[in-house]
């Protein structure tokens, strides 16, 4: 009898115990399954999210180059206009000081020819480099020549000057470069860096290279200046402006500087359609 009844408590015990057990293993099942859903939702939000941000990142990044853009363009227009009214209004009253000049050389005193003769050249000097100045301003006489003979007539100008002793080699095919925009920010680029070097560096040497290869142009230019620390020093509207018009042509841009050793500055261009 007591055997029995014990018999029958095992069997309870053991059917009680085999519904423990798959209750145990269904709660965990539904656990594992909430955690998977709630992985599942956080990547899927984390995704969205991420995408997100992209989104606003691009957006904002073509927002800051189309005001880097408009801000060039305007710039362009600006520099285009002083170049027009420098060789139309300063250009044509030292044309007709020139001339006066010439017809008034007759009546000077023998005595006074050397000096006059001097004062005569010094006008005409005058008046082709404000010509030539005018021209570089002008983004449409840029395009025209394009970045090699721009470049060139850039050199050559501070050679005359005796600004500094510049020197300009060309390697390989200038025509893979297109004439267009792109070769108008390239110019400007190199244009921004001679103005710092005449002005601040003290330099007496400044080296000019244009390599045109195949599938990109790569300039380099050195000066043998005073040099400056490129972490320290304050980033002025010049340094800002060619990193800006570099970004702006995906060009790859490198400037670097030691004191007393001078400065160098490098750009990588590949050719793209303008």
């Amino acid at each position: 009898m007591i055997l029995s009844i014990l018999n029958n408590s095992n069997v309870k015990i053991d059917m009680i115990t085999d519904a423990q057990r798959h209750f145990f293993i269904y709660m965990i099942c539904v656990l594992i399954i909430l955690v998977g859903v709630l992985i599942l939702f956080f990547l899927v939000f984390q995704k969205r999210k991420n995408k997100l941000l992209q989104e606003k990142l691009k957006q904002q990044q073509l927002f800051e180059e189309e005001i880097v853009k408009t801000q060039i363009e305007i710039q362009e227009e600006i520099l285009k206009n002083i170049g027009q009214d420098l060789h139309d209004n300063v250009g044509q009253l030292l044309s007709v000081a020139n001339m006066q000049l010439s017809m008034l050389a007759q009546q000077v005193a023998p005595e006074l020819q050397p000096s006059f003769t001097e004062s005569k050249n010094l006008v005409k000097e005058s008046l082709q480099e404000l010509r030539s100045l005018s021209k570089s301003l002008n983004s449409d006489v840029i395009v025209y020549r394009g970045l090699e003979e721009s470049v060139k007539t850039e050199i050559h100008r501070f050679n005359k000057l005796a600004l500094i002793n510049a020197e300009l080699t060309v390697d390989g095919d200038s025509s893979h470069l297109k004439k267009g925009k792109d070769s108008i920010i390239l110019f400007r680029i190199l244009q921004e860096f001679f103005s710092n070097t005449i002005k601040y560096s003290e330099a007496a040497l400044l080296d000019v290279n244009i390599n045109f290869k195949p599938e990109y142009v790569l300039i380099t230019v050195n000066d043998d200046g005073v040099g400056f620390n490129v972490n320290t020093i304050e980033k002025g509207s010049g340094l800002i402006n060619m990193q800006s018009r570099a970004v702006l042509i995906d060009a790859k841009f490198s400037l670097t500087s030691k004191l007393k050793e001078g400065t160098h500055l490098e750009i990588k261009y590949k050719y793209r359609s303008n």
